[in-house]
């Protein structure tokens, strides 16, 4: 290829050539009026020094200086030496097309970023005003009973107890309310270490089976370790932390689900490294449209039932975090009509 096809072509070269090719082309019309030998050369040699130094200072002040701050601002360099390495090293060998390539690149990546920057913005205006209304609803509960009692219902034995333990419950809700927030927090900022141990998974889903057993009786609902799982597993994991998460799945499946329903544990070696456990209720589903946001802090796919049910609206975003933690995944899988199931890997024991 010679250097004309070349298209990485330095401000330099591109201005030696340009000089050359018109002063080449001035001598030998210099022949026609002068034919000494001398004449062509000295046109040759002031034709190539103007032309060259004035191309060349063309490109530079005009072209590549503009060049120059285009890198400046997207690569954001603000040393001299930077500067200088760009400007000497970096540009002249970039042509225009890779120049506009870099540049389109550029604007693409930052589109991402405002993108993200965007999403990020909704995300955060949904959780302060999540935030604010799952704090409003226990506080201004408590005010309400408060200012009653103040207003002479202390006095009145038939109405104080009971609002003083409905006062309790709304300081509860929102003592659970704060406990999930630092926890989530506290799990986001990894100050919550991760101490795994080796246990079975069974093990652990029957303990939680015998802690759930009353809520369960209350509605009914059955709690079964699903068939063909029962070979005990052995999983490496945090088992305090894992409890909670079962935990958090079953309380949801038997407080979200149907009376006399049964909620199915099951527990799976998927592929000799890892283990997979389900929890799956009889409950009404979750619409498709929620599912990619369900593990989300506060998010709730249907407000007015979950609110009039109680919770904080963390449970699942703790779950997720905790697994997370752990390395792994968890995701979910459910139909409207039919139920939810809620699911988890863990590292297999050797």
């Amino acid at each position: 290829m010679s250097v004309l096809d070349t298209k990485n072509l330095s401000p330099r070269l591109l201005s030696f050539i340009t000089a050359l090719i018109i002063s080449t082309v001035n001598a030998l019309l210099s022949l026609v009026f002068r034919p000494e030998w001398y004449v062509p050369l000295i046109v040759f040699a002031i034709t190539f020094i103007i032309i060259y130094y004035l191309y060349h200072y063309t490109l530079q002040r005009f072209i590549y200086r503009k060049i120059k701050l285009i890198y400046k601002f997207i690569y954001q360099t603000k040393a001299t030496k930077k500067e200088e390495f760009f400007y000497e090293k970096i540009l002249p060998q970039k042509s225009i097309d890779q120049v506009s390539i870099d540049v389109e690149r550029w604007a693409t990546q930052k589109k991402d970023e405002i993108d993200l920057l965007r999403a990020n913005e909704q995300f955060r205006k949904e959780f302060l005003s999540n935030l604010a209304h799952e704090l409003r609803t226990p506080i201004f509960s408590i005010q309400g009973y408060v200012d009653t009692l103040l207003g002479g219902a202390l006095e009145d034995p038939a109405v104080n107890k009971k609002f003083l333990a409905n006062a309790s419950r709304s300081v509860e809700r929102l003592a659970r309310l704060v406990d999930d927030l630092d926890e989530i927090s506290k799990l986001e900022s990894g100050r919550i270490p991760i101490i795994q141990e080796t246990f079975v998974m069974q093990d652990l889903v029957k303990e939680v089976y015998e802690e759930m057993q009353l809520r369960a009786e209350e509605k009914d609902v059955t709690l079964d370790l699903k068939k063909g799982t029962e070979r005990p597993i052995t999983v490496n994991a945090d088992k305090p932390k894992i409890r909670q998460v079962l935990t958090n799945l079953v309380e949801n499946a038997i407080k979200y689900g149907p009376e006399h329903a049964t909620v199915t544990t099951g527990v799976y070696e998927i592929d000799g490294k890892h283990v997979f456990t389900e929890v799956s209720d009889e409950g009404p589903g979750i619409g498709e449209e929620h599912l990619p946001r369900i593990f989300e802090r506060f998010y709730r796919a249907d407000r007015s039932r979950s609110r009039a049910i109680g919770g904080t609206g963390l449970g699942l975003a703790i779950v997720k975090h905790i697994v997370e933690a752990h390395g792994q995944t968890v995701n979910v899988r459910s139909k409207l009509g039919v139920g939810s199931s809620f699911g988890f890997t863990l590292e297999k024991a050797e």
